[in-house]
């Protein structure tokens, strides 16, 4: 089997996991199931180097490349490629995701809001934990939870992230502002490169 072939088949075979544990209800210990097959995706570091998914430039700090997604948009799959200093504000997805490392720490902060949503544009948040997430560690994260995302040291990392509909039709996603205790809909952020 060849370097490509490989690849290929276990991406599908990775598809065809999160499919059977998530096509009914969504549960935390299906998510987890995914979640473990996304981390052996991410342990094959070389499908995933810089001679086929580069370093972002020009003083960008995210590169994000399409892997796979069905023809409805569902079961997407990105390679997140991020340099220290890389910051997601907390925010939530609308639908699950899995992220996996395959090489470098990504930061993820996790939070409950704690006002009722009730008022358009409030929103108040506290953090409840941290979760590093490096090669042979992930986080799963079911619809409403939410996190934020920081790199921090010296070299850039390289994440799968897998989202149960493309991040393009995460058009209700919610951005928080804890200084301000504010949210407003998030947009997608980095353009996904197609051609890797």
């Amino acid at each position: 089997m060849t370097f490509t072939t490989e690849k290929s088949a276990a991406i599908a075979n990775f598809i065809d996991l999160a499919k059977q544990e998530t096509s009914s209800t969504v549960t935390r210990e299906g998510l987890d199931k995914v979640l473990q097959g996304l981390i052996e995706l991410a342990s094959h570091q070389e499908w995933w180097n810089s001679d086929s998914y580069a370093e972002p430039i020009n003083g960008e700090l995210q590169s994000r490349y399409f892997i796979h997604e069905e023809p409805d948009n569902s079961y997407a799959l990105y390679l997140n490629v991020m340099k220290p200093g890389k910051q997601i504000r907390p925010h939530n997805h609308t639908t699950w995701a899995c992220i996996a490392a395959a090489e470098g720490v990504e930061n993820n902060y996790l939070y409950d809001r704690t006002d009722d949503g009730s008022q358009a544009g409030v929103a108040t948040l506290v953090k409840v934990g941290e979760k590093r997430v490096g090669p042979g560690e992930g986080i799963a994260l079911l619809a409403d939870d939410i996190h934020a995302v920081e790199i921090l040291g010296t070299d850039a990392i390289r994440h799968l992230h897998m989202y149960g509909l493309a991040l393009e039709k995460l058009t209700e996603r919610i951005v928080f502002d804890t200084e301000n205790d504010t949210c407003s809909i998030m947009s997608v952020g980095v353009k996904t490169q197609r051609g890797a």
